[in-house]
């Protein structure tokens, strides 16, 4: 088997996906406009091959490393990165060298926020009232329709980026005067809490793996307050929100991928409310929480998929995994020494966040784990409190 992964060496942890494709004798081709020099010793020793791409954005590029590829090694079997942010790219070159997955007359559903809604509705999903709209005068008949506050975001858009919580007509007047030249899409606001379904399809479509995440707070308001952040793993999934997560798996007819689906269970009514679906693992150190809280590789699971369309890994969810974020312009009243010294024994991981994460993630991340949420929420205040 021969598998194209772009952008193989980010987020630094991804390179496990390497790892286990290379342990089953798959030819791991890597392609990243990142010098190899720059590539960590376990990334490199699990590459059959890399490729350096002057401009991973010129498309030409990008073809004409998969065309070197294919000239070296003959038919590429999957191409993907586990990135939000190459999904395009990945189906164009799945369409181009009808390659398995997602491709071009398929991506734009999972990348646009618009047609997500529609496949929630037509699955018989809740949703929040929401739609595209293109000028101030469309956007107040829809303000009497659902009111205030409103939550504008890109159409297509990663994350919480350019995300705005609107909660009058003032602010609604001065979003029009600010919004960039995208689509923008205006959705009534779900008080809330986040949960997500996550997991890992197989070649047929079943969920081989599934998780739940609770979220302290939302992305959009983590980034827009500048707040600190945590989310844990769940052990228990809830019914409803298993039973409505597998709904939209098989609506967007996920297959030998990751996904990651975000819901709200509303404030008011405690129905759960679809937001958004992520075709990839969820961000930042989540797989490895995964692993944590089951005590399994699911790098090397994945892996096992792909090639073989079985996950081998038994799984109870004993324990809770928690990520914390600090953020280092903020003063905090212990330091990360006291921390390890009176929570070192379950914090089983900590590391410096990259840049482009830190605005959701924090500069630095802790992962926790018990068995008990009340554990696992002493340790989040302490982490988080302030000086």
């Amino acid at each position: 088997m021969n598998y194209i992964l772009l952008s193989p060496h980010f987020p630094p942890n991804y390179y496990q996906f390497a790892v286990g494709l290379r342990e089953l004798g798959v030819n791991v081709l890597g392609l990243a406009d990142e010098p190899y020099n720059n590539l960590s010793g376990g990334l490199k020793s699990a590459l059959t091959e890399y490729y350096q791409a002057y401009n991973m954005h010129n498309y030409e590029d990008l073809l004409r490393a998969v065309g070197y590829y294919i000239h070296r090694y003959g038919r590429i079997d999957r191409i993907d990165s586990h990135n939000e942010y190459w999904l395009e790219a990945e189906a164009q070159l799945r369409t181009d060298f009808n390659i398995q997955g997602f491709k071009v007359d398929t991506i734009q559903r999972v990348k646009r926020k618009s047609m997500m809604k529609q496949t929630f509705i037509d699955a018989g999903v809740n949703v929040a009232k929401g739609r595209v709209i293109k000028t101030l005068t469309e956007a107040r008949r829809f303000v009497k329709e659902v009111g205030y506050p409103l939550v504008a975001k890109p159409d297509v858009g990663v994350g919480a980026a350019k995300t705005y919580k609107i909660l009058n007509d003032g602010e609604l007047k001065q979003f029009f005067q600010v919004k960039p030249p995208v689509d923008y899409i205006l959705e009534e606001f779900i008080q809330g809490t986040i949960l997500t379904f996550d997991g890992l399809a197989d070649r047929d479509g079943t969920p081989v793996f599934s998780s739940s995440m609770q979220y302290s707070r939302g992305i959009m308001e983590t980034v827009n307050e500048d707040s600190d952040i945590y989310y844990y793993t769940l052990r228990k999934i809830p019914t409803d929100l298993e039973e409505t997560g597998r709904k939209v798996l098989k609506a967007f007819d996920v297959r030998e991928r990751f996904f990651h689906f975000e819901f709200f269970r509303s404030d008011r009514d405690k129905q759960i409310v679809a937001l958004e679906v992520n075709m990839r693992p969820p961000g930042g150190l989540t797989t490895d929480m995964f692993n944590y809280s089951n005590d399994i590789d699911m790098y090397r699971e994945w892996a096992h998929v792909v090639v073989y369309n079985r996950f081998t890994a038994q799984y109870t969810r004993p324990y809770h995994c928690c990520y914390i974020s600090r953020k280092s312009r903020k003063t905090y009243a212990h330091s990360h020494q006291q921390i390890m010294e009176n929570y070192g024994y379950c914090i089983i991981h900590h590391e410096s966040i990259s840049g482009i994460f830190s605005a959701a993630l924090g500069d630095y991340g802790y992962l926790a784990r018990a068995g008990k949420l009340s554990e696992i929420l002493e340790v989040v205040e302490y982490i988080h409190q302030l000086a």
